[in-house]
Formats: C-alpha cells, structure tokens, sequence
C-alpha cells in the first residue's frame, strides 16, 4: 500500500509539473512574440525630419500673388530643391542633384502649399521649415541610433549628405503623428492607420446595430417561447455548428448574396458589417442563451404570479438581470470581428483607399486587413509600421476583453 501511495504521488507531481510547464512554454511563446512586436514597431512611432530654410521664391513658385489657381501650378518642389542645394552647395551634377532630391519626402511641396495657403504673406520671404524625410533616409537614421547602420538603397554620397545634415544639427527625431492622423500611403513615411481604423469603426458599427438585437431576440424566443420539438433541436445544432464554421466561409457567402445578387458596392463598411453579423451572430446568440438560462425560475414565477404577462416578465425582469452577460458575449463576439481579415478579403476590402471614409457606405479597409496589406510591402519602413499597428489592434482587443471581463463582475449577480 506504501509502495501504490508513493508511486500516485510521484505521478501526480509529474502531472502537475508538465501542466507547471506547459504554462511556462505558453507565458515564454507570449513574451517572445510581444518582444518581437513592440521591438520591432516602437520605430514606426517616431519619424525623421529635416530643417531647411525655405524661401518661397515667386521666380521658382512660378506664381506672382496667391490665388487657388496659382497654388494649384506652383513650382512648390523647386523650393523645397532649392533649400536643399542652398544647404549643400557642393552637391553638382543631374544624377546627384537627384539623389539629393530623394532624401525629402514628396508630401514637403503639399506642407509648403499648406502653408503659403494659410499664410500668403510668406510669399517671397524666407522661413525655416522642418519637413517629412524620406523612408530611406528615416530608416538609416533610426538604425544609426541603434548602433545597428543600414544603408539599404542609399548611395555612398546620400550616406554622407546626411551625415552632414545631422552635423549641422538640421535631422531630428520626433512623434510620428502622421501614423495615426492619415490614411494609407504608396509612402512609407506618410502611411497611416486613421483610415483603417475608421473603417473597422464603422464596421463594428454596421456589425453591432445588426448582431446585438438579431441574436438576443433569437435567444430569447428560443429560450422562453420555443417549444422542444425536432425543428428547435435543428435549429440549435445549426446554431453550434455555424459557431464553428471557418470565417472564410462567411465571407464566400457575403460574395455571393451581397455583391453578386444584391449588387451591392465592394470594400465599404456597410457590406462588411452584414459579413461580420453572420459570423457574429452564432456567438452572441450562445452567450445570451447561457445567460437567459442563468436567471433562477423563482423570478420568472414571481413576476408571474404578481400578474404579469410573460412580455412583461421577459421584458421588465429576466432581460434585465440576463443583460449582464449578454454584453459581455456581445463585447467578445465584437472582438473577434475586430480581429477578422479572411472574410473582409473576399468582399474586396483589401483595395488601396488613401482617404479616410465619412461614412459607412465610403470606400474603406479594416485594421486586420490593413496590417495585411503592409506585411506584403517591400520597403524596410513598412515592417516597423506593420509592427505598430499590430500594437494598436492588440490595444484595442485587450482593451475590449478587459471591458467585458469588468462588466461581468461588476454587473454579474450571485443567486
């Protein structure tokens, strides 16, 4: 009997040190991937200027006072060219006037139109502006800071102009605002999330007004009005099933009824909301369920036998106390369709949209869908920018699983 005691205890310590283990395996795969992430994006949150002194030259501008229609055929790249031969006079040649040219991000003309815009009486006078630097140049400034330099398609001479700009003190670090405040961009310097993040808002939108009511009164029909027979049992194992059907598959059935028969647009929020409530829908159907379910008889019965309808009863004191952990599925399922790509691919959400959308029925992509298209982005600067934004969709998936965590014990009532 000593001997089988021992032997059980010692199989139940190894028992508990693999699950010990495989805790620790899990938490170190965590960390290593969080790693990754916010070592790799934390670059794309600054962004490399460069200080130049700008005059706005009318002979160059090709402009002599400032109308709509001179801004709009103002020379504004002259300028921007001529402060930059201006600050290294000893660059000479075409081929490497242009190399030279390169360092500065093509948004600096639309900065300076901005700003003679606002401003017209800069016309002719001379300012110093810090302006956008190319992604080249923000790439091989961020990896010289790290100790780690990389040229990559910069030549020998560029290496050295810069290096001369940072002497002088004209090449500076700062918050990339431009990240969070515009659209996508061809540019990696002038790539941002805004964009995407309005579509998935409006999404979720579109995907909340539809799912949230659908699967309660789905649930609750089932649960209070439904009788068990075989057509309700159907309908539930069809419920299970539609939980675990592949998201792909959901955006196949979105191509297929509301692009090809109903015609209609592609890539816009509004079609894939209606995607995303298919999907959506198994979810908060089961978690309102379970819910329902969770509320004692003993309320049901004494509502009842106060006299009121079984409406009322529903309505005024089970949906109530229910409601708790209906938000919570329904913050969970919102969640998961936050994090959806495959179905939002094949309803065409994947297309370049530059403009940040206004509605839910302007063009638009998703988070998911934008950090897709990223990743398949050949220049160095879009790999931290694609770090970065993984970031923030983590943010904003942590962000709701904690608010449905909290109403649930905040809202949650022990019987």
């Amino acid at each position: 009997m000593e001997r089988n005691l021992k032997r059980r205890y010692r199989s139940e310590r190894r028992f508990k040190a693999f699950g010990i283990a495989s805790i620790g395996v899990g938490l170190l795969a965590l960390l290593v991937l969080f790693t990754e992430i916010i070592g790799t994006g934390m670059g794309a949150f600054r962004q490399t200027y460069v200080t130049l002194e700008v005059t706005y030259d009318t002979e160059v501008l090709g402009i002599e006072a400032v109308t709509p229609e001179s801004l709009a055929l103002a020379n504004f790249d002259g300028i921007v060219r001529r402060a930059l031969l201006n600050q290294l006079p000893e660059v000479t040649g075409r081929t490497a006037k242009r190399q030279l040219y390169a360092l500065i991000s093509y948004a600096a003309g639309y900065q300076l139109r901005a700003m003679l815009e606002q401003d017209p009486s800069l016309l002719g006078e001379t300012r110093k502006v810090t302006m956008l630097a190319d992604d080249d140049l923000d790439t091989y400034v961020k990896s010289v800071r790290a100790d780690d330099p990389f040229i990559g398609r910069l030549s020998e001479p560029q290496v050295e102009w810069i290096n001369q700009l940072e002497a002088q003190g004209l090449v500076e670090l700062k918050f990339n605002t431009n990240f969070f405040t515009s659209g996508d961009s061809s540019e990696p310097e002038q790539a941002g999330i805004l964009g995407a993040v309005m579509g998935s808002l409006f999404t979720l939108i579109v995907t909340l007004a539809l799912s949230f009511p659908i699967g309660v009164a789905a649930a609750i029909y089932l649960e209070e009005y439904a009788s068990r027979n075989r057509f309700t049992d159907f309908i539930e194992v069809n419920i299970n099933n539609l939980a675990a059907v592949p998201s792909v598959i959901f955006g196949l059935l979105g191509l297929a009824i509301f692009l090809n028969f109903f015609h209609f647009p592609r890539s816009v929020p509004l079609v894939g909301g209606l995607v995303l409530t298919l999907m959506t829908l198994p979810t908060i159907i089961i978690s309102s369920r379970a819910a329902i379910k969770s509320v004692p008889p003993s309320i049901r019965e004494a509502a009842l036998g106060m006299g009121a309808s079984k409406m009322q009863m529903i309505l005024q004191h089970v949906l109530p106390l229910a409601m708790p952990g209906m938000l919570t599925g329904a913050i969970i399922g919102m969640a998961q369709a936050l994090g959806e790509t495959a179905p939002l691919l094949m309803i065409g959400m994947v297309a370049f949209i530059a403009d940040v959308p206004g509605g839910i029925t302007d063009p638009a992509t998703v988070l998911p869908v934008q950090i897709f298209l990223w990743a398949d982005s050949p220049e160095r600067a879009f790999v931290e920018r694609t770090s970065a934004a993984i970031m923030v969709l983590l943010a904003f998936l942590i962000t709701m699983n904690t608010m449905a965590i909290w109403l649930r014990k905040r809202l949650e009532r022990r019987w």
